[in-house]
């Protein structure tokens, strides 16, 4: 691959997806107003009202769906200008077949995006389920979980049988472990667990979004350096996306990402650590994803085990929301988490 040159095509996107993003962001915010795919309060009509409706219902009226749009956008600028890359002196290089990998990107970019808008469609025009901790919208978690064990499942098996990846190697100690067929399980189970961590981050204004940036800042240098053109581009194109709705989507928002884009973003990023062959990384760059599902798993654990709640509220980010915490210092200063470990991330994958 030409270096030099990708740069600056690889710039290049960047800005003009930013731009395009930019310009359409706010008709397309009208247009979800138009349509009512807003926000809705969750807290019951009578009783007593939980304290995460408390603390978050402020945030109904707010358009749901931002992913929809980014979505559309890096997936149609992709589309159309990635076949003018070798023309312009860019020479395509892949550690897999091409084709396979787009594949790959674009099944999960998409399908987990589709899952997650009927999720999002359920919530604003269905009509909520009694749980314990009070009304239940959307899909149920079983249904939703059934249905992101079939994609991860395929992704899985695409990784493993067409682009014959089975090995998670572990830095530090240069130990590379052979997984064989048990990579198809363990693929969709790293897929599922990030698409839920990120769904899980995605509650505050600017919050999984400004960490999702940091994540692809590190991992794009991760694939430039692998020599891996289509994920760089598409990298590029992503990050592109997501500054220009950063700009909307940070504290107060005027639109949030909907599990349209949580569920598809963070499946995306468990797919590009997987592609990178660096998942010790993965973990560590999408460090803040990770505490925030381990704090929600902590929480059911004293319910389950306790019979009380172990924090004050869950996940981690709502624990300092409940104590006290203005939301624009819980988002900053995970942002500023979130670049030191991204930056330890990258570390480990050039040791």
């Amino acid at each position: 691959m030409n270096t030099p040159n990708l740069l600056p095509l690889a710039l290049g996107l960047l800005l003009f997806s930013f731009l395009t993003t930019s310009v359409l962001i706010v008709p397309f915010i009208n247009l979800l107003y138009k349509l009512k795919l807003t926000r809705k309060k969750e807290a019951p009509t009578r009783g007593k009202i939980p304290l995460f409706d408390k603390l978050h219902d402020v945030k109904a009226g707010t358009p749901v769906g931002g992913g929809i749009l980014l979505i559309f956008v890096v997936t149609a600028i992709f589309y159309f200008l990635f076949p003018f890359a070798s023309r312009m002196g860019v020479y395509i290089r892949s550690s897999y077949d091409f084709k396979i990998e787009l594949f790959v990107i674009f099944f999960t970019f998409i399908t987990f995006g589709l899952l997650g808008l009927s999720d999002d469609l359920i919530k604003m025009f269905g009509k909520p389920k009694s749980g314990r901790l009070g009304r239940w919208f959307g899909l149920t978690r079983k249904i939703k979980l059934i249905l992101q064990c079939i994609l991860a499942l395929i992704v899985g098996f695409i990784l493993y049988d067409r682009m014959g990846i089975q090995i998670v190697y572990i830095p530090l100690f240069d130990k590379v472990i052979h997984l064989g067929i048990g990579y198809i399980p363990f693929a969709a189970l790293v897929i599922i667990a990030f698409s839920n961590a990120f769904n899980i981050t995605d509650g505050l204004d600017g919050l999984a979004s400004g960490l999702l940036v940091i994540c692809l800042m590190a991992f794009g240098s991760i694939a430039a350096g692998n020599l891996d053109t289509p994920l760089s581009l598409f990298i590029s194109l992503w990050v592109g996306a997501l500054i220009a709705f950063g700009y909307f989507n940070v504290w107060p928002a005027r639109i949030h990402l909907g599990d349209v884009g949580a569920l598809s973003f963070g499946a995306m990023l468990a797919v590009i650590g997987l592609l990178t062959g660096n998942l010790v990384a993965l973990i560590v760059i999408g460090g803040f994803f990770v505490i925030e599902v381990a704090s929600s798993a902590i929480q059911i654990v004293g319910w389950k085990v306790f019979k009380k709640p172990l924090l004050p509220l869950a996940p981690l980010h709502n624990t300092f929301l409940a104590i006290g915490w203005e939301e624009p210092k819980i988002v900053m200063r995970a942002w500023l988490g979130g670049l030191v470990l991204a930056i330890f991330g990258l570390w480990l994958s050039v040791i």
